[in-house]
């Protein structure tokens, strides 16, 4: 009997809008939870009609029905996003064997890292920061999952988290020393620790060498040519979809046709 739970996915597109808000205002320190979404241009208050998922972006043709200024496409574009999160985490770990651990419990926590991950990229993305309001619960949280395992696999995940925040740390303060400024951020660190807070520490490896693989692809794509060696490209993105990745792939091995027979 197979067990795919959907709610993830019907929430996402209205999760994804709440990230978008939260990617933009959070850097600013500007209100979230109770502030009225508004048009950052003329100040408006949106209407319920205007803040359907993606379909009043369409519909207005990205535009705001007060002064007509641009609406910014990483609003849709998170929701997408988000969307995607929970599409592919139910086909990574939806269908579950009846009697497999917990499969609600793999879904929703699986939606959760994603969409923390994507919110992070977001915010590292436009201001080169890892807030610690994101990064330290973020922690908090992959421990707190693995001690539903029992003692053993949180003392894992934790040592993980510290080998994971003590190699950046390292690896920046040695960067800083050779080279008059900073390389990696602190931000960047908390954020490998909460990979091996959610991943374990067979795993951070892997997310190191995949995040630094698709960093480099960034900045050959960013430079097209260009030899400037003063170019800056966050290594955040790159670490939450590696991280996000190899999520992925641990939870697929839970699915029936990767099970032995």
């Amino acid at each position: 009997m197979l067990h795919l739970p959907v709610l993830p996915l019907l929430l996402s597109p209205f999760i994804g809008s709440f990230l978008g808000v939260l990617a933009a205002r959070l850097p600013r320190r500007l209100p979230v939870a109770l502030a009225r979404s508004a048009c950052p241009r003329c100040g408006a208050v949106l209407r319920p009609r205007e803040l359907v998922p993606v379909v009043s972006y369409l519909v207005q043709k990205g535009r705001c029905r007060s002064c007509g200024g641009a609406i910014s496409a990483g609003h849709p574009a998170m929701e997408v996003a988000a969307l995607l999160v929970a599409g592919l985490v139910l086909l990574a770990a939806g269908p579950l064997r009846a009697g497999t651990p917990a499969p609600l419990l793999v879904v929703w926590s699986g939606c959760l890292f994603g969409w923390w991950l994507l919110v992070l990229a977001a915010i590292d993305l436009k201001s080169f920061r890892l807030p610690d309001t994101l990064t330290v619960p973020l922690i908090a949280a992959g421990l707190g999952l693995a001690a539903l395992g029992g003692a053993a696999p949180v003392l894992w995940h934790a040592l993980a988290a510290a080998a994971g925040y003590g190699v950046f740390r390292g690896i920046s303060l040695l960067y800083r020393r050779a080279r008059g400024h900073d390389g990696l951020g602190g931000g960047d660190a908390k954020l490998l620790a909460a990979g091996g807070a959610w991943l374990g520490p067979e795993s951070l490896p892997h997310v190191v060498f995949l995040g630094a693989v698709l960093t480099l692809c960034a900045v050959a794509i960013a430079r097209r040519g260009d030899v400037n060696r003063t170019l800056m490209v966050p290594f955040g993105p790159g670490l939450a979809l590696a991280m996000w990745g190899i999520w992925l792939w641990q939870a697929s091995l839970l699915r029936p046709d990767w099970l032995p027979a």
